[in-house]
């Protein structure tokens, strides 16, 4: 076993991909919400004309939530501590060989 102190830096990063998918989601809610406040064209329909703006929204609602993940990234980099921490290494002990009894196995 070998002891090491080092320096490490600690910090709370944000999930990048839960504030792309929140973004995705309230994107989606508000194209859903804006298209039903407005009468569609019988022609064409309700649900393929909120298919049609969710093609442009969600992307760009995914988009800002992959910002706003940039903006507390590098806020919280910021924000970062530097700890001491100790560094253990410990070697596993060597496993046995399995020892299979062949009396045991099903003849054919």
């Amino acid at each position: 076993m070998t002891d090491q102190p080092t320096e490490v830096r600690v910090r709370r990063a944000p999930k990048f991909g839960a504030f792309m998918v929140v973004g995705g989601g309230i994107a989606l809610i508000a194209t859903l919400i804006v298209t039903s406040l407005f009468p569609s064209d019988p022609a064409v329909g309700f649900p393929a004309l909120f298919g049609y703006f969710s093609l442009y929204t969600v992307p760009f609602g995914v988009a800002v939530g992959a910002l706003v993940a940039l903006v507390l990234d590098r806020r919280s980099s910021k924000r970062a501590r530097i700890l001491a921490a100790e560094v253990e290494s410990v070697e596993a002990p060597a496993l046995e060989a399995e020892v299979v009894d062949e009396g045991d196995s099903p003849q054919k």
